[in-house]
């Protein structure tokens, strides 16, 4: 599986994604509305200019047949610091998936975008991701709250 930087032509592969894990998903975070998919064109565009200009790093996981079996961002890019958020296919999970993608990501943040720390937030009722987050170096520092869930901040320091 290859780790690419978002692009245009990931739009029909990751809508697939979006759509085919829509309930998997809602399981452990807040599902993403009617809207966004209704709207997914005009979200895509606008993830891609945030790229563009540098806010945001957005990256999926893609098998040899195009298919999207996870994203890995970096958010609110600011100075040395991102916002780390992710998730894998129901078909990948539990196979080592999200902990590659993270470590790929993370050491593109450090190589790539002069990143020297990594912010992530895990509701505390997924606990496939806060072992993901601890399987990858990742620190819980504090006890936040997401839309309304009460999640665990974690940090890494990239060396």
């Amino acid at each position: 599986m290859i780790l690419e930087p978002l692009a245009e032509r990931h739009a029909a592969a990751l809508l697939r994604f979006e759509t085919d894990n829509r309930v998997y998903f809602a399981q452990t975070a807040p599902d993403r509305g009617d809207d966004y998919f209704a709207r997914f064109d005009e979200r895509h565009a606008a993830l891609l200019a945030e790229q563009r200009d540098g806010v945001c790093r957005f990256h999926v996981l893609v098998r040899a047949d195009g298919e999207v079996v996870g994203r890995f961002n970096l958010v609110d890019v600011a100075g040395d610091t991102a916002e780390l958020g992710f998730r894998v296919a129901e078909a990948a999970s539990g196979r080592g998936v999200a902990k590659d993608g993270v470590r790929r990501v993370s050491a593109l943040a450090r190589d790539e975008y002069g990143l020297r720390r990594l912010i992530a937030d895990a509701e505390v009722r997924n606990g496939a991701s806060r072992a993901v987050l601890r399987a990858t170096g990742f620190v819980p520092v504090d006890e936040v709250s997401r839309g309304g869930q009460p999640c665990l901040r974690h940090v890494l320091e990239l060396a």
